[in-house]
């Protein structure tokens, strides 16, 4: 079974192209797989919806509900360790594992596969 980890701005811009998240992996994805997110990407999430500027407010009020609708589809990692986001998914990573994101630097060192956005209207799996 393949574990995909979803980052905090993946969310975000699923829900800002309206992208049909659990249609396209499906579409991409010819094996079992579970969806999860981190601890800390909600609480990334959190952060924003208080600070962000007025638009980010928005989509991330939207991020979390979105995740708190499909609580049953999309699982949650708890974490023990006081990390950034993107160093705890350094961490995690296994040969079963793939992180949807759109932070460049993140999918420089990243070595598993990747999930990205694609002209704004699907997804696109990298190996």
């Amino acid at each position: 079974m393949k574990i995909i980890i979803l980052d905090t701005n993946f969310i975000i811009y699923l829900l800002k192209y309206k992208i049909q998240l659990f249609k396209e992996i499906e579409r991409i994805l010819y094996e079992n797989y579970q969806i999860y997110v981190l601890d800390k990407t909600l609480e990334e999430l959190k952060n924003l919806e208080e600070k962000g500027k007025k638009q980010n407010k928005l989509l991330t009020k939207l991020s979390l509900k979105f995740l708190k609708i499909n609580e049953n589809k999309i699982l949650t990692i708890k974490t023990k360790e006081n990390k950034q986001v993107d160093d705890l998914i350094k961490d995690i990573i296994n040969k079963d594992t793939i992180i949807a994101t759109q932070d460049k630097k993140l999918k420089k060192v990243l070595k598993c596969p990747i999930i990205i956005i694609r002209q704004k209207k699907y997804l696109k799996l990298l190996d």
